[in-house]
């Protein structure tokens, strides 16, 4: 009587509780499909690095004498289709029970949840074992209160988990959040270690994709994937983040900079949502190496750190579950227009666009100021159709699934839920990029000025959106003093002001 368990190729956690005890009676069932690398286009490195890391997981299990049916994207009996694949090995091994781990995608869910019924046996779906919350903690959490805030959810999974609380309920250090802290622009001073990489032969999987035809965004240069693919890479990564990142990530996790990619960011991203590594594994991990090691390390790089991971991470998760699947769907904003060619290139003469779009494209990584204050700050100036900007998120960076993505492009990023998650429209004109970076340096824009040929777009793109968004904006509490500035520019100056915004609204890809 033997049980088909599913993994999914964000379920790669070697932990999990199935993977306890006598293995005898179970199956378990991974696939390389169509329909994942198709239904939006992906980063080629993105495809490499799920691909990849499935396929050593599924090694894993092997070598803990697993019985595992692994469908390669070329197996001919391969149908592509997720639920069609399970069906046909239920019908090849005369399979009586069938289980699944709660996938964290609303599509999948819906897909098995629908399949299931029209099982003629016995199914089970269990709790993925990787999250410090469940599914509907937050929901539950802010049951009758008006505003869903981070930073009290934060609070709360502080106090609940023991994480970083002094005698009576109250923060370690007497603050809650050191993010006033986090906002340094990198100094070039402090030396930043060459990243540690991994040399993950992946030469099989390119020649795959191609002979597949599988189309694909960004560039890949390389036979080997350098993010980690497996738990004891992921965990030499993190040892590495403790040892010679975290004493420096607090104070420049919002910092930008030409001649740098991560800065003193972990690169656990795309190991963390494959569930390679827990939540929990890497904040009891970061702690105790401060504990013993940290005398240098001031309390404001780990609190940054852990916030991202306890406090962000599960607060997007639960907003995700709490307002799908018509989140998907909101456009407060009622923004229309097409993504510029550039973000597919990386063609620009505005240099914190070149650089974050380059990254982009050629690291499939940008961290999360690039990836809000300058991708997803032009893309909301310039008024862009939010599902465009969703998909190119969802498609441009390795560690991507809707669960992450969604809340943080259109709620964090583009507004388009009307408030539901930031508390105003996060944009800026081009002085805030010159705060946290290097980018308008050598830039064939001028940040200082708002019309004329080398004026910085973004300065003329901010006035011009505050100008339009009036109607849906200007009650804003948190907005109430730029619309003070915005009715102080005379009407013949904000009417050049807008004329240029309006060119390049039009025309992007001449900017």
């Amino acid at each position: 009587m033997k049980t088909l368990r599913l993994i999914l190729g964000d379920q790669l956690n070697s932990k999990h509780s199935w993977f306890k005890g006598n293995q005898s009676n179970y199956v378990y069932c991974m696939f390389e499909m169509r329909q994942e690398t198709d239904y939006v286009k992906h980063h080629i490195q993105k495809i490499i690095g799920f691909f990849a890391a499935m396929r050593s997981f599924s090694k894993e299990l092997e070598n803990k004498n697993c019985q595992v049916v692994y469908y390669t994207l070329n197996n001919t009996q391969n149908t592509q289709n997720l639920t069609q694949n399970i069906q046909q090995i239920i019908d090849k091994l005369n399979i009586k029970k069938f289980e699944y781990q709660l996938p964290d995608e609303y599509r999948l869910d819906q897909q098995l949840a629908n399949f299931c019924k029209t099982l003629p046996f016995n199914y089970q779906a269990f709790n993925t074992e990787h999250f410090y919350t469940n599914r509907n903690d937050l929901a539950l959490f802010f049951k009758n209160k008006k505003q869903w805030l981070m930073e009290s959810f934060y609070r709360d999974m502080r106090k609940k988990h023991n994480i970083l609380i002094v005698a009576n309920q109250q923060p370690e250090g007497g603050k809650w959040n050191y993010d006033k802290s986090n906002r340094n622009k990198w100094n070039e001073k402090k030396t930043i270690p060459k990243f540690k990489s991994f040399q993950n032969d992946v030469s099989e999987i390119i020649t795959l994709i191609k002979n597949q035809n599988i189309k694909t965004l960004g560039f890949f240069n390389s036979t080997h994937f350098e993010y980690p693919i497996n738990r004891k890479q992921a965990l030499e990564q993190l040892k590495y983040f403790c040892e010679h990142l975290l004493i420096h990530f607090g104070d420049y996790q919002d910092a930008m900079h030409t001649e740098e990619i991560y800065l003193f960011h972990s690169r656990l991203s795309f190991a963390m949502n494959c569930k390679i590594i827990s939540p929990k594994a890497i904040v009891t991990t970061v702690l105790n190496y401060w504990r013993k090691h940290g005398e240098n390390i001031n309390i404001s790089q780990v609190e940054g750190f852990i916030r991202q991971i306890i406090g962000w991470r599960e607060y997007m998760r639960g907003m995700y579950w709490a307002l799908m699947p018509e989140y998907k769907t909101l456009n407060f904003l009622e923004n229309s227009n097409t993504l510029p060619n550039f973000f597919w290139t990386g063609k620009t003469k505005m240099n914190c666009l070149k650089n974050a779009i380059n990254n982009s494209l050629n690291n499939g990584y940008a961290h999360h100021i690039q990836r809000l204050m300058i991708t997803g700050n032009f893309a909301l100036l310039t008024q862009i159709n939010p599902d465009e900007v969703d998909a190119w998120y969802l498609g441009v960076y390795v560690d991507a699934i809707e669960w992450v993505q969604l809340p943080n492009t259109r709620g964090m990023s583009q507004f388009a839920d009307g408030g539901k998650i930031a508390t105003k429209p996060y944009v800026s004109s081009g002085s805030y990029i010159n705060k946290m970076s290097n980018y308008c340096d050598d830039c064939y824009y001028n940040k200082k000025e708002k019309i004329g040929d080398k004026a910085c777009p973004f300065n003329s793109l901010y006035w011009n959106f505050l100008d339009d968004k009036r109607e849906q904006l200007s009650n804003n509490f948190r907005m109430k003093m730029m619309y003070s500035l915005l009715n102080k520019i005379q009407p013949e100056d904000l009417h050049k002001i807008k004329t240029r915004a309006y060119n390049i609204i039009k025309n992007p890809d001449n900017y």
